[in-house]
């Protein structure tokens, strides 16, 4: 089944000041107190007047009544023009947006029904079980967690694609972001960018697909 469902930006509330100081470029903030990080495909947008640390993920092409994907706030819009901006940091787009929850088939059964996106795969890795959808170019990555807490989805996470790791990392600094380390898939490094950050999700960089 061939959707037309997308995920156009993943809205985090809080400051744009943290993201500048990555290397990410902002727009100005419009009437409603939102400024965009544009990127190909799926961008990020800072709600400034937003609670610090709420997410909503930014549709089109689904149920213009669609409120919610398993707890996860979610806002439909028309689909937005085509944007994109260079970034100090090098980074060119989302790889992937991380969810939380409890029941993976409950939440990725959620979001196969909104979208027509269906559960592609599941990786089980100890007590951690990760399934994957794929809207447009953006990979969406369920995980339930042995333990977590019964409750609505979430989302935990991004991991951003950087022109070059080893470079974005050294911009930063070691206090900021941590090693650079082997990724799951094949060929590819990653980072996770630490509390000194100041951000209030978790977000990653990860190495161009080599393929």
């Amino acid at each position: 089944m061939i959707t037309t469902a997308s995920i156009d930006w993943i809205a985090v509330g809080g400051a744009v000041e943290p993201w500048q100081r990555l290397g990410l470029v902002t727009s100005q903030a419009d009437e409603n107190g939102c400024a965009q990080i544009p990127l190909f495909g799926t961008g990020i947008e800072v709600d400034t007047t937003g609670r610090v640390g709420s997410r909503r993920l930014v549709m089109s092409g689904v149920d213009p009544q669609l409120s919610s994907l398993d707890g996860v706030a979610v806002e439909v819009r028309d689909v937005p023009p085509p944007l994109f901006a260079v970034h100090p940091l090098g980074a060119r787009s989302i790889d992937h947006v991380v969810i939380a929850t409890d029941d993976l088939l409950r939440t990725s059964g959620t979001i196969a029904d909104a979208t027509g996106a269906a559960l592609k795969r599941v990786r089980e890795v100890g007590e951690v079980r990760q399934g994957f959808h794929r809207l447009g170019g953006l990979i969406v990555e369920v995980v339930e967690r042995a333990g977590l807490s019964a409750g609505p989805a979430d989302v935990w996470g991004i991991v951003l694609v950087v022109d070059d790791l080893d470079a974005a990392c050294a911009s930063l600094g070691e206090a900021v972001v941590g090693e650079p380390r082997a990724a799951v898939q094949p060929g590819r490094r990653i980072a996770t960018l630490r509390a000194a950050a100041g951000l209030d999700m978790a977000v990653a960089l990860i190495s161009p697909d080599p393929r």
